[in-house]
């Protein structure tokens, strides 16, 4: 029988999944026991055709007592790796006005959209997968439900202005078209599959699909052999998650080229073509089409696609620790509770075994016999602590969490200076994944403007509270957006506490490098010297040209939206005819603007230079 064109592509796309899930298996296989060590089930390995499975025990008597390490050692890494809350700015792409203007903007659409999506949220879940996993990704996306409404059709249905969407994805559900590419540039293609239930996908596509048991972590089907392979105890549970009634949706990416000089996008749910057209984003460099995705990483590893979790580095330090603990305690066991040497045939073994020897036990042996003895025993031996303290010492060389703080392993002696060398020392083995973090922070920002200036084509509402509780609200459009070169204020935000920010701020003070030419304090600095020493709130003072400027941009809002606005009594006239005057230079000048816009903008301007002359 024939094919159609459809079901031609949705075969070589299923066989090309199919080929990407072999491949990356081995992967899978260390990312699963990366996550069962960081839970806590350590007796588990990488068995035949590349499932975890449990080891089971060599004696009945061997102690199996996990001394998880890995656990807290992530958690130190991710609360230091959590105070990376980089703040963007826009590079204007020239020196005029306008572009300086929409820079300005930018940043502001920037921050918006963190406070929005709830960014720093975000990042640390991209930064625990990446720990545990080794990579992560965001995926950002333009999400036609979202924003805020324009019009309801006849049946009801809303018609949204549309916003854009940041998800985090796990490494689990991206397959390159080569794990030995080294960065999501040099990938040609990218399949992003995950699984749904069949209503969500009749909901998102409007298809039918069949259901069945899809195993969130390995979505070849694997999870219905699982039973025949001697998996048992608890990473049995971590392995066997499974979405019922459910099928997988695969998303294939690839990048422009000469048959399809716009990408392609193909859609297949369960085994239905849903999609077939061009990448849907213009969100690459100069206007170009790309994948929807950012890469973030723990440790990279040349040739390798995928990161390298610190995990990957401490499980066999982990084996070896619990291995020492437990034999040592069965070492305990021996000397505490005995071994019993017994003539054969001189007593009842059974019931020795049952009960021992208890305290008051009438013990009855054969006569003529020896009597039942415990054989001499020896102290623990020193090299159980000698290796004990070793693995605990490689645990905080290899994970870069060695504790400054511990002043036990920090001599008397030393200098304030000296031990700030130590920690700065300590903080640069987090360099890697710092520079990784801040590395997809910088590329998602950029690519979130570029979503902006594609597809926000009706002017939008943006509001941005700040620490003092003071209110900024603008309106954008796409075209408002004219540079997407995004920039960090600051670099050292993983050293940057509050104690330390403290401490510098009080030097400068103490330099006087925040005074004035009069040796004073304006109000301004003096309300970012508070809030910056953690003490913002309590200080609602601001510079009163501060409060004019923002009162200028309110009005500009205002009238460009047809609103006349009154001249006040109290307004600074100087500071509100540069605003205006600004305003209609960048906005009215260079754009298509009613008339009768621009006539009230120079009548308000005439009404504070007359309030100006009259010295009011």
């Amino acid at each position: 029988m024939k094919q159609t064109l459809e079901e031609k592509i949705v075969k070589e796309t299923l066989e090309d999944f199919d080929n990407r899930v072999r491949e990356r298996k081995p992967f899978d296989s260390q990312w699963q026991l990366n996550m069962n060590f960081y839970m806590g089930n350590q007796y588990c390995d990488v068995g035949y055709g590349g499932f975890v499975r449990e080891v089971d025990r060599q004696y009945f008597w061997q102690e199996r007592e996990v001394f998880n390490h890995i656990a807290p050692i992530i958690d130190i890494r991710l609360s230091k790796l959590s105070k990376i809350k980089p703040k963007m700015m826009v590079v204007p792409a020239t020196n005029e006005e306008q572009d300086l203007y929409t820079a300005k903007l930018g940043k502001k659409i920037l921050q918006s959209v963190s406070n929005k999506m709830n960014l720093v949220a975000k990042i640390n879940q991209a930064t625990k997968w990446s720990e545990i996993c080794g990579t992560s990704f965001y995926k950002i996306s333009w999400n036609s439900n979202l924003g805020q409404v324009v019009a309801i059709e006849e049946d009801g249905k809303k018609i949204k202005t549309g916003d854009v969407d940041i998800s985090v994805c796990s490494p689990f559900e991206i397959y390159p078209d080569s794990s030995t590419h080294e960065s999501l540039e040099d990938c040609q293609s990218l399949i992003h599959a995950r699984a749904y239930s069949v209503a969500q996908i009749k909901q998102m596509y409007g298809v039918d699909v069949a259901g069945k048991d899809v195993n969130v972590y390995s979505l070849d089907g694997v999870s219905s052999s699982l039973g025949g392979l001697g998996i048992g105890g608890i990473a049995t549970k971590l392995i066997e998650t499974k979405r019922k009634n459910s099928a997988i949706v695969i998303e294939k990416y690839v990048k422009p080229t000469e048959e399809f000089p716009q990408g392609r996008m193909i859609i297949v749910a369960g085994d239905k073509l849903v999609y077939d057209g061009e990448l849907p984003y213009a969100n690459g460099i100069d206007g170009k089409r790309d994948f929807p995705f950012v890469r973030q990483i723990c440790n990279d590893e040349v040739g390798n696609f995928w990161g390298v979790s610190m995990i990957n580095r401490l499980i066999p330090i982990q084996r070896a620790y619990n291995a020492v603990k437990n034999r040592k305690q069965e070492y305990l066991n021996r000397l505490t509770m005995g071994v019993l040497a017994v003539e054969d045939g001189s007593v009842d073994i059974d019931n020795l075994e049952e009960e021992g020897l208890a305290p008051g036990k009438i013990l009855v042996y054969r006569q003529g016999a020896n009597a039942p003895k415990f054989l001499g025993g020896e102290q623990v031996p020193t090299e159980f602590e000698k290796e004990e303290e070793k693995l605990l010492q490689e645990f905080s060389t290899l994970s870069g969490t060695s504790e400054i703080g511990s002043m036990e392993s920090v001599s008397a002696s030393l200098s304030g200076v000296a031990l700030e060398l130590l920690i700065d020392e300590n903080e640069t083995r987090l360099k890697v994944t710092t520079d990784s973090i801040r590395g997809a922070i910088k590329i998602l920002a950029k690519q979130v403007l570029r979503l902006y200036r594609e597809f926000a084509t009706f002017p939008r509402l943006v509001k941005i509270v700040g620490e003092n509780g003071d209110l900024d609200a603008f309106y954008f459009k796409g075209s408002d957006i004219s540079s997407d070169d995004v920039q960090f204020d600051a670099e050292n935000d993983t050293n940057d506490t509050l104690s330390q920010r403290r401490n510098m701020i009080f030097s400068l003070l103490d330099k006087g490098l925040l005074q004035d030419e009069n040796g004073k304090i304006s109000n301004s600095v003096k309300a970012k010297i508070l809030e910056n020493v953690g003490f913002g709130i309590w200080e609602h003072s601001v510079d009163l040209a501060e409060l004019h400027l923002k009162n200028a941009d309110a009005e500009n809002n205002k009238m460009i939206n047809g609103q006349m606005q009154k001249v006040k009594e109290i307004d600074e006239h100087s500071i509100h005819i540069e605003q205006h005057t600004a305003y209609m230079l960048k906005v009215i000048y260079s754009g298509d603007v009613e008339e009768d816009v621009e006539r009230m903008f120079l009548k308000h301007i005439q009404m504070h230079r007359e309030s100006l002359n009259k010295g009011e």
